[in-house]
């Protein structure tokens, strides 16, 4: 895609003059230059309406499988169906993200249940290639994406957008540096343009995550929202990854 080559050759270009954010418990970042953010009400105002009108739809067209799959995760190993994890919405705020839980239980104890190498990655990119934690159920749900139904709900709520960043947990907003408060400034969402377009190609490391999501923050309007969408129905389909 176009875009993401300009994006990839100004994350290359911008090496030599750009600093690291520097923290205890995690690798330098490169820094990406700010994003010209600017206020689109009318965009936002419908952007909205159809964020409720379309998790409306996906609730009632969605519910025999919802029950199907907290089903199957409780009869798995008897553990909660849905897995509940605290993230930074919109201005700051701190929301719970809810998912089908793909995991095997107490999994958020990484260091019994990781290894050192996956550990360090774990602590660079905020996930892992090939996750040990994930259960069998898991793996089928990751890859078609169901996992992500629950998040109906956090849309509904003015939580989640269809389409935005990620979600990021508290210490992931480090990978941002100077451009965190720039990014959130826009809902997060349940797709996005790195996860539909490079989410298993485009890390924090080499900054490339960090200039997908704040190049959206600048250019997000209907046309490449009417994109992503569309990207992510072809990328869950060809079951190349979450979203």
């Amino acid at each position: 895609m176009k875009n993401l080559k300009m994006i990839e050759t100004q994350v290359l270009g911008t090496s030599a003059m750009a600093m690291e954010t520097q923290t205890v418990s995690a690798p330098a970042y490169v820094e990406i230059p700010a994003p010209l953010y600017q206020e689109k009400p009318v965009y936002e105002f419908f952007k909205r309406c159809f964020d409720i009108v379309a998790a409306v739809g996906l609730l009632i067209v969605g519910i025999l499988p919802i029950l199907i799959i907290a089903l199957l995760i409780k009869a798995n190993d008897g553990g909660p169906v849905f897995y509940k994890q605290q993230r930074v919405g919109r201005y700051g705020r701190v929301f719970e993200l809810y998912k089908f839980r793909s995991m095997r239980q107490n999994a958020d104890a990484l260091h019994q249940s990781l290894s050192a190498e996956q550990l360090e990655q774990y602590k660079r990119e905020f996930k892992l290639d090939d996750d040990p934690r994930v259960t069998r159920i898991g793996k089928i749900l990751r890859k078609t994406s169901l996992d992500e139904l629950p998040q109906i709900m956090n849309i509904l709520r003015g939580e989640l957008s269809l389409i935005g960043p990620r979600p990021l947990l508290e210490e992931e907003l480090e990978v941002y540096g100077s451009n965190r408060e720039q990014l959130l400034k826009v809902r997060p969402g349940l797709t996005g343009y790195w996860q539909a377009y490079a989410r298993n190609t485009a890390g924090y490391k080499d900054g490339k995550r960090q200039a997908m999501e704040l190049y959206y923050v600048e250019h997000r309007g209907l046309w490449l929202d009417i994109k992503i969408f569309f990207k992510t129905i072809g990328t869950v389909l060809s079951h190349k990854g979450a979203i």
